[in-house]
Order: C-alpha cells, then sequence, then structure tokens
C-alpha cells in the first residue's frame, strides 16, 4: 500500500498537478546558476509564485525591489490607472545597453526612416516587448512575470550575457492591475487549505462583473487602435517610443483548453499585413512549439484566433511593422480545477506563459537579423505604397461640431501620425469643410499603413468569420465628413501640438442665451445649467436670428425668472461655455424669423436623474461605457442599479432607468417589469438596448415586430455546421441610416445621414406611420465591414430605434450599442437625447 501511495504521489508530481505548492525551481531553467543577491519573490512578497494569486501592490512591490538589487533592469511608472494604480515598465538589457539606452532606441528608430537603409542590422540589438494578463481574470502572465523577472536579473552565464547584449526586453508585468487586483481578491478569499478541484466550488464562479476588466469594464484589449483609456495610452505611447520588433500578448482562455500561440487561422489576416508577417510568426512559433513539447504541454496553433482587428495587442503591431504574438493559456481561474484535460492547477498555468516568455526571447536571439530587416523592409515598402498612392491626404471635420474632429486628431496625435491644419474653408467632393474644425492628414508618411487601417472602408473579405468587430472606420465612428484627395493644396500648417478646445459666450444678454445642439459637449453644458437650478428650453424647429440659422434642437437659456441675476447668469455661462467647448450667444430679442423665443415649439427641459441595471445578466461591457460616458464625458451622475436588490429599490427618484444588453438573451425577472410598468406610466423613460428588445415585447412594455430570417442550411455538412452558422454572426459592421432631422432623437445631427455600429441580428419592422421612423436604414446600408448576405436583405429598411408612448411615460429601444468602446462619438448624442429629450417624443 505504502509503495502504491509513493506511485501515485510521483505520477501527480510529475504531471504537475499536485496539490502542494511547488518552489521557484518548478518554472526556472535549471542548467544555470542565478546570483543569490538577487531576491527571490518569496522574500519579497511572502509567498511562493502560485501559491496565492498575486495582488498587483505585491507585484510592484516586487518589481521594485528587484530593479534595486539588479544593474539589468530599469523601472519607471508611466501613468496610472483609474484606480491610482501605477503603469510599469521594466527595460531589461545589459547593464552597457542600459547606459547608452537612448542611443540605442534612437538607432532602432532610424532603421524605419529612409536613413535606414545604410544601418548595419548585424550589431543592432532587438527590441521585445512583452505583456502581460490585460484581463485581470487571466492571471497566469502577471503571475509568470515573478519568475521571469527574476530569471531575467539572477541568471548568469554567457548565455544569457549574450541574450541580452543584442536584446532590449520592455517587460509590462501587468497590462490591467485593476482588474489583476479585484481577480487576486476573488481568488484568494475563497481558497481553502485543502485545495478543491470540483468545478461547482465557488472560487471558479466569480460574481459580475468579475476581473476581466478595467475600473470601468472595458475589454482594454480592444484599445491598441481607439486609445481611449489610461492604461492603454502609456501603452502606446511606449509602443511608438520604441517601435519593438516583437509584442507578445499573454492571455487565458477556457479550463477544458490547452495552451494557444499563433499564427492564427491563416486565412484570418487583415491585407494589410505582408504575407512574411505571418511566416515570420510560424517560424517564432516552433521555439514555443520545442519548448512546450519538452514540458509535454498540449498545444494549438492555427485554430479559432485571427490577426484582422488592428485593435487588439497581437494585431496591432503587425499594421506597424512589428510581429504581435497571442498566447492563450487554458485557465484555473482559481488555484486548481477539473478539466478536460485532468486536474489544471494555477502553477502549470504559471510555468506555460513563463516557458513561451522565454521561447519568445530564444527565438528574437536567433532570428534577430532577420527580424530587424523585416522591420525596415516593411516600412521602407510602406513608403513606397504611399508615393504611388493617388490619393495623397484625408480630410475630415465637422462644420457644427469641432470636439468630436478635435478627439480624432487627438488618436492620430497618440499613434504619432502627422496631420495639418486645413489651409481654407472649402467645399470638397459633396462636403463642407470649416478650418478651424478640419483637419489633413497627409499620407506619405511613415505611419501610412496604420492610417489606412485607420481611415479605409473594406465590405469584401476571403473569410466570413471573424473573431471580433470587421470595421472600426474612425471618421464614420465619429459621424464626421471626410474625403480623400489628391493633391495636398488643401493642407495648412502642420499641428505639432493640438491646443485645448476653446468656447465663449458671445454678448451679455438681458434676455436669453441660445445655443445649438451639434456640439459633442452640448449635453455636458445643458447638464450643468440644469443642476444649477436653471430653466432652459429646447427647440423642436428651426429658426434664425441676428443672421444666425439655429437648428432643431437648439437650447435656450432666458435671463428673467432665474435662480441668478443677469450678471450672475453670463458669468456662469461663460465658465460653461469655455468648459464645454460651446459658442453661447446673448440675444436682446425674442423675435425671429421663424418660431419666435417664446412659442409653446420651446418645450422645458427638467433636470434628469438617471439610473442603469447592472449585475447578473447585464452585460457589463455596455454598461461600463454608459458608466464612462457618464461619468468622464458629461460630467453626469449615474446609478448603477443592481438586478439583485432591484425589487426593493425606491425608483420613483429616477426619471430615466437604462436597461443594457446581456450576454445572450435578457432573461431579469418578470418582477422586474412588473415594477417599471407604473413607473413609467407615471412618467418615466425607459431605454433599452440590444436583447431588452424581446424582453420589452415578452414583458408587454412594448411592442416590436421583428423580421424573421428563412436562413436553412443546404449541401453544409456536419463538420462545416460551426462555420455555417458563423458566416451568419454580424460580429460588428458599420451601416448607413436615414435620418429624420426634426425628431427630437436625432437633434445634434446636422446630416440626414448617420454612420451606426451594430454587432446584433436584431432586425425591427418599420412603423407604417413615416413620422414613428425617426432613424432607418437605408436601401444600401453597408457602409464598411462584414454581413452575410441573407442578413444584408433583413437590415434593408428596417428600423434600429423605437419610441412609445405608455401613459405618462416613455419606452425608449436601440437594437445596438450607440455608445461602442468609448471611440463611437458619433453616436453617443443619441443615448443623451433619449435622456433629455425622451418626454417629448
Amino acid at each position: 500500500m505504502k509503495q502504491l501511495c509513493v506511485l501515485v504521489f510521483y505520477a501527480i508530481m510529475q504531471t504537475g498537478i499536485a496539490q502542494n505548492v511547488p518552489d521557484l525551481n518548478y518554472y526556472l531553467p535549471q542548467d544555470v546558476t542565478y546570483n543569490e543577491k538577487i531576491p527571490k519573490p518569496a522574500d519579497v512578497i511572502g509567498h511562493e509564485v502560485g501559491e496565492w494569486h498575486v495582488t498587483h501592490d505585491k507585484l510592484w512591490f516586487y518589481m521594485q525591489t528587484l530593479a534595486a538589487a539588479s544593474d539589468r533592469i530599469q523601472i519607471e511608472t508611466r501613468g496610472t490607472t483609474f484606480e491610482g494604480r501605477p503603469l510599469l515598465l521594466l527595460t531589461i538589457s545589459t547593464p552597457e545597453n542600459l547606459n547608452n539606452l537612448e542611443q540605442i532606441r534612437k538607432e532602432h528608430l532610424t532603421l524605419t526612416e529612409t536613413e535606414g537603409s545604410t544601418l548595419d542590422v548585424e550589431n543592432m540589438p532587438i527590441v521585445v516587448y512583452q505583456g502581460f494578463s490585460i484581463h485581470g481574470n487571466e492571471p497566469s502572465g502577471s503571475n509568470a512575470t515573478l519568475a521571469y523577472a527574476y530569471y531575467l536579473a539572477a541568471a548568469q552565464g554567457a548565455e544569457i550575457e549574450s541574450l541580452l547584449d543584442k536584446m532590449i526586453i520592455l517587460l509590462d508585468p501587468s497590462f490591467n492591475p485593476d482588474g489583476l487586483q479585484r481577480f487576486a481578491y476573488w481568488a484568494n478569499v475563497h481558497k481553502s487549505i485543502q485545495l478543491n478541484p470540483d468545478k461547482n466550488e465557488r472560487e471558479y464562479h466569480e460574481v459580475w462583473p468579475g476581473g476581466r476588466t478595467n475600473h470601468y469594464w472595458f475589454d482594454m484589449n480592444r484599445d491598441w487602435l481607439p486609445v481611449q483609456l489610461p492604461e492603454s495610452r502609456v501603452r502606446i505611447k511606449t509602443f511608438h517610443k520604441w517601435l519593438p520588433n516583437i509584442l507578445t500578448d499573454h492571455h487565458e482562455m477556457g479550463t477544458n483548453s490547452t495552451f494557444f500561440f499563433q499564427p492564427g487561422v491563416p486565412s484570418r489576416v487583415h491585407p494589410l499585413t505582408p504575407k512574411i508577417n505571418q511566416e515570420l510568426t510560424a517560424e517564432i512559433g516552433t521555439y514555443h512549439a520545442k519548448a512546450l513539447d519538452e514540458l509535454g504541454s498540449l498545444y494549438y496553433t492555427e485554430e479559432n484566433f485571427d490577426d484582422y482587428y488592428y485593435g487588439k495587442g497581437s494585431t496591432f503591431p503587425d499594421v506597424n511593422g512589428g510581429i504581435g504574438i497571442l498566447f492563450e493559456q487554458g485557465s484555473s481561474r482559481g488555484h486548481i480545477q477539473e478539466s478536460e484535460n485532468g486536474i489544471l492547477t494555477f502553477p502549470f498555468t504559471i510555468r506555460n506563459q513563463f516557458t513561451t516568455a522565454l521561447s519568445t526571447i530564444e527565438a528574437a536571439k536567433n532570428m534577430r537579423t532577420k527580424i530587424l530587416s523585416y522591420q525596415r523592409d516593411f516600412f521602407k515598402s510602406a513608403r513606397d505604397e504611399a508615393q504611388r498612392s493617388r490619393t495623397k491626404a484625408v480630410i475630415f471635420g465637422d462644420s457644427k461640431d469641432g470636439a468630436k474632429a478635435w478627439h480624432l486628431a487627438e488618436i492620430l496625435k497618440r499613434h504619432q501620425i502627422k496631420f495639418n491644419e486645413l489651409a481654407n474653408d472649402a467645399s470638397l467632393n459633396g462636403n463642407s469643410f470649416v478650418k478651424e474644425k478640419s483637419y489633413v492628414v497627409p499620407m506619405n508618411q511613415k505611419n501610412h499603413r496604420l492610417i489606412k487601417a485607420i481611415f479605409e472602408k473594406r465590405t469584401s473579405f476571403t473569410d466570413s468569420l471573424f473573431y471580433d468587430v470587421s470595421a472600426w472606420t474612425f471618421p464614420l465612428a465619429f459621424n464626421l465628413d471626410y474625403t480623400e484627395t489628391t493633391s495636398l493644396s488643401n493642407a495648412g500648417p502642420e499641428v505639432t501640438e493640438l491646443k485645448p478646445l476653446e468656447g465663449s459666450v458671445n454678448g451679455k444678454s438681458q434676455y436669453a442665451y441660445l445655443f445649438e445642439w451639434h456640439e459633442y459637449y452640448s449635453p455636458k453644458a445643458l447638464n450643468k445649467i440644469l443642476n444649477k437650478g436653471l430653466r432652459a428650453k429646447v427647440a423642436k424647429s428651426p429658426f434664425s436670428l441676428n443672421g444666425t440659422r439655429y437648428d432643431y434642437g437648439t437650447i435656450m437659456i432666458p435671463v428673467q425668472g432665474q435662480a441668478l441675476q443677469a450678471d450672475e447668469l453670463h458669468k456662469f455661462l461663460s465658465g460653461v461655455a469655455a468648459e464645454c467647448n460651446l459658442q453661447i450667444n446673448g440675444v436682446s430679442t425674442g423675435l425671429t424669423q421663424g418660431i419666435d423665443l417664446g412659442s409653446n415649439q420651446f418645450d422645458p427641459i427638467k433636470k434628469q436623474k438617471v439610473a442603469v441595471l447592472v449585475g447578473e445578466g447585464i452585460r457589463s461591457y455596455d454598461a461600463g461605457e454608459m458608466w464612462h460616458l457618464f461619468d468622464t464625458r458629461y460630467d453626469m451622475k449615474i446609478t448603477k442599479l443592481d438586478v439583485g436588490y432591484f425589487d426593493s429599490a425606491d425608483i420613483s427618484k429616477y426619471t430615466d432607468i437604462i436597461v443594457p444588453g446581456s450576454w445572450g438573451s435578457l432573461n431579469l425577472d418578470s418582477a422586474v417589469a412588473k415594477k417599471l410598468k407604473p413607473w413609467v406610466k407615471s412618467g418615466g423613460t425607459l431605454i433599452g438596448y440590444r436583447s431588452a428588445a424581446k424582453w420589452f415585447k415578452n414583458n408587454e412594455l412594448m411592442k416590436p415586430e421583428f423580421k424573421k430570417d428563412s436562413i436553412v442550411a443546404k449541401d453544409v455538412s456536419f463538420e462545416e455546421k460551426a462555420d455555417f452558422k458563423g458566416a451568419q454572426v454580424t460580429g460588428g459592421a458599420i451601416f448607413e441610416a436615414k435620418l429624420d432631422r426634426s425628431h427630437p432623437i436625432n437633434f445634434g445631427y446636422k446630416n440626414d445621414k448617420l454612420p451606426l455600429f451594430r454587432n446584433t441580428n436584431i432586425y425591427l419592422e418599420a412603423d407604417k406611420q413615416s413620422y414613428n421612423n425617426p432613424i432607418q436604414y437605408t436601401s444600401n446600408p453597408l457602409l464598411s465591414g462584414y454581413i452575410s448576405e441573407e442578413n444584408l436583405e433583413l437590415i434593408k429598411g428596417s428600423v434600429p430605434f423605437k419610441a412609445v408612448r405608455s401613459g405618462k411615460g416613455r419606452v425608449i429601444l436601440f437594437t445596438d450599442n450607440t455608445n461602442f468602446r468609448a471611440f463611437w462619438y458619433g453616436t453617443n448624442k443619441l443615448l443623451m437625447n433619449a435622456i433629455f429629450f425622451g418626454p417629448i417624443m
């Protein structure tokens, strides 16, 4: 019996799934010696790597301690998260290289310029950027950095010295500190002394919203291109500062999966990525395969994941002359869990991440000159493409809204894309551009392919399956006018510094103040005005006064009868105008050409108190994007109302309640609907998104009619079933809708067409009464991205918006997310219109 127990224990140890915690040697190569002066992780954080989930504060403390002890490491804090956690970067190489780091960096960037053709890559270091756990509940990556950073600092011998001599390693130990901290807390507070691998154990079922996302519940691995979050901004600044040759992105996936590394599905690569990029990625993959083979770890390489959307960490480098590599490790989601591949332990997942971090730098060392040459050739061929292109520039802007154009220019600035002022007001290809609110982007520059990726529209594809969105055309996302030109004649001086937006009050009035609703930050201004206790009204028709034409949605603030005296009101509005980038006009008469200022066509606007449903069943991304929009853009309070205590909450205080979409069918308790119905009838505005459409109908809050598909599989084998169904998924594309600009939902939109993002297959029939269809897809709606032929027919003429009266209140429905990933500036105002103007719809 004793001999049997010994054999069983030995077998468990061999497979790496013992419940006793391995020491650091479990991860480290044993064929090298280690500097005893370098502190081990357990000496600093108080536990072995993998014994507990490392919290970000401990991770930070160890990296600081390690850097202080090693002359191979420079450490810097590049910024902080929303929750104030430091965003670290470790730069690792030989002491000699670190002492000459700025010169090395400048020479490396020279390789990407015209003069780089004369540089000798034989003696140039390669730059490798290694990042971990951008999804906080995929923690094996960040935990692996404890062992990995120790190895880089402590390993001794000719091999490590030779490797570091020809390499600069940029190590980001935690892409997502807030999410990592949130998940570490969850896993650690549920850990038992007797580790329990039962998949039903609470440890493996974290509560909503989970640790995947950052503070505002964003998936930060979709923000490399939009760069809307503080974590992304420092990361992109580092990327462009160095233009690394290889960037690795360490993730986790489902517990029953094994290990994935790229190249991924060969047919799902963006056309702007050179073919040789995938060939080099596959060659690097042979090093990962060899390393994992030695461990006996299962893996796969050309399934599931793709290299299409440039907003992901593993794909963004591909359009910037580098090679991005995704790693996906089957997740223990805690400390030890049952899986189809046996018992999966946290240390085992960490060891695979550690091992592929090592195989990455091994590949970089051996392929150094080949990869450096590829980078030089990438930028040379991009310059050649730019010179041959008939398109010499892209012009974008909005004659009524300077803020949206400014924020797109801000993104270009972060990506080190050069752009110019517009020389003069111009009318081009049916678009009117105003000098102060427009920009010109020359195509003949270093980042030519990145510019194309940002501005291009694409509707034809070699594959019908996408891991993420198939379109992200930025001027469409921002709802900007834009056009390509064949000359640079409209280009003014280069914008070297993007000056802050400005606003002002034009004239001091004893009668009234007016501002149009076109500017992006006009809802922020209105909210400040209402919160000050001031009265404001909205114009339901256009009018002209003092030579200025005021559009639908113009806001009027009368001077008389306000909580502030005339002088105080002027001073307050001047502050609002400056902060919100508005032109507010003081007027001395109510007599206009059109509706007079005392007309009943001006409706009063009430101060709003908004709540959004959150919690189990709700799609956290959508809810987080709304929270972020209110909190960071419009300075508006929003109550996050959890469905878990909704039954006991007093909702009478809210003017608006938002129901975001869900991960599947919205499955809220019927008691929620029962409570909402009388609230709406008493005057509340209920706003639903996405899957709320069917929930509204099932609970008789609204009666939308759905278009039904008649898709039938013909000549499709069982093996092809998944691809057939996948081809019907609208993963993220952009469509054109026509607007009735007189409807309050469209106040602030100057054009009668609007680009809309959608990633659902919810198609609503148009109402028989045309005035009830203020937003309706056109007969040829696809602007950019993939949609199946069957779904394209369904979307034509359908409506993405419905509004119905219920008693004194309104029920409003959007089929798709109008606040997608914080960079869809162009449709943010639809939600604001629903909130401020819902009662008059």
